[in-house]
């Protein structure tokens, strides 16, 4: 019987970190310095654990194993079946994070091992006043203006800053330079990658005393220095239905996201085409499937399985939904049967 999996957070702890899943979710942390919570991870560098049901104990990659596509997905290709396509946090930067970028599939498959590229989004569930992030560098930067800064501890004066406040939501395509800034909370939905060149560390030190090592080279083959992607902040496109909303935010080839803000019951289904991924940023609430009753609460995240079938979410919360996406199937042509233009749907990212 297929029913929504809950895991144990894999907690890790960073020099940028703090308390503040302690402080707004009641996670119990190891340490005052927890900088992530990977909630659904199959990687060699956290590895999911089931905290319920009759697979409890089970790692991800072990009930892949056992359960296949009935997990995954009929949609889904081979090499998603091979490898989980995707990882859920929650980031807790009480100070900031160096500056980074991260490459695509194709460098990373050469240069890193066969490890997958890493795009990923932000939501921000909670931001200090005036707090901002590191997004792209500067019009006109050169390649050889980045690394002179770089190694003359001046690179501020190229980087870009976008200020941010809960409930922005922010696409991070390989290539662009980035940093979380101090005093933001983040949910973070990202390819299963734990690829990231640091490029640049504000002058500080580690623990033992000494600067953390940079990816000067590997950073600089991979940064977009054209500026490509010049969206900042995503509007999404918002549905309303009755007091629940639902807004589309990204169709991209890598995932899709939603954001669900339920204050009556919103039914959902599983078709056994692909599984989901729900996070909750906010509030609390229950899961009612076929089988029977799954609670969850705020900081969690839930892997619906593709064959589940009908579920419902109740409860007053907010959820980021998760799922690689049939585009056309998924997301234009149930919005274009609403009455929706493609014109209306450029503003989802992919489309």
């Amino acid at each position: 019987m297929s029913y929504p999996l809950l895991f144990e957070p894999i907690l890790k702890e960073k020099i940028w970190g703090g308390d503040t899943l302690y402080k707004k979710y009641g996670m119990d942390l190891p340490s005052p310095n927890i900088g992530e919570s990977w909630n659904i991870a199959c990687h060699e560098n956290g590895m999911s654990v089931v905290a319920n049901g009759s697979l409890k104990g089970k790692t991800l990659e072990e009930v892949i194993h056992l359960r296949g596509r009935a997990l995954l997905g009929t949609s889904l290709g081979d090499e998603h079946i091979e490898k989980f396509p995707l990882l859920i946090k929650i980031l807790d930067a009480t100070d900031i994070l160096s500056v980074q970028v991260h490459p695509d599939d194709t460098y990373a498959k050469i240069h890193e091992n066969g490890e997958l590229g890493k795009t990923e989004m932000w939501y921000v569930i909670d931001a200090k006043p005036d707090a901002s992030l590191v997004y792209g560098v500067k019009e006109g930067t050169t390649r050889e203006e980045f690394k002179a800064a770089i190694e003359g501890g001046y690179l501020e004066k190229y980087l870009k800053r976008l200020e941010v406040e809960s409930g922005d939501v922010v696409f991070m395509p390989a290539g662009m330079v980035h940093a979380i800034g101090a005093g933001i909370l983040i949910c973070e939905i990202q390819q299963n990658s734990d690829t990231t060149y640091r490029v640049y560390d504000w002058n500080r030190v580690g623990d033992d005393g000494k600067p953390r090592d940079l990816h000067i080279d590997k950073a600089l083959d991979v940064i977009d220095f054209e500026g490509r992607y010049n969206r900042e902040k995503l509007d999404g496109l918002t549905i309303d239905n009755g007091k629940n909303r639902r807004t589309y935010y990204i169709a991209s080839r890598y995932f899709a996201i939603e954001k669900l803000e339920i204050i009556e019951s919103v039914n959902e289904y599983a078709d056994g085409s692909k599984f989901f991924c729900l996070s909750a940023v906010e509030g609390s609430g229950t899961i009612v499937y076929d089988g029977g009753t799954v609670p969850f609460r705020g900081g969690q995240s839930i892997l619906i399985p593709a064959d589940m079938g009908h579920y419902t979410i109740e409860g007053d919360c907010t959820i980021i939904k998760a799922y690689i996406p049939e585009v056309e199937k998924d997301i234009v042509g149930p919005l274009l049967d609403r009455g929706y233009s493609r014109d209306d749907l450029s503003v989802i990212v992919g489309l």
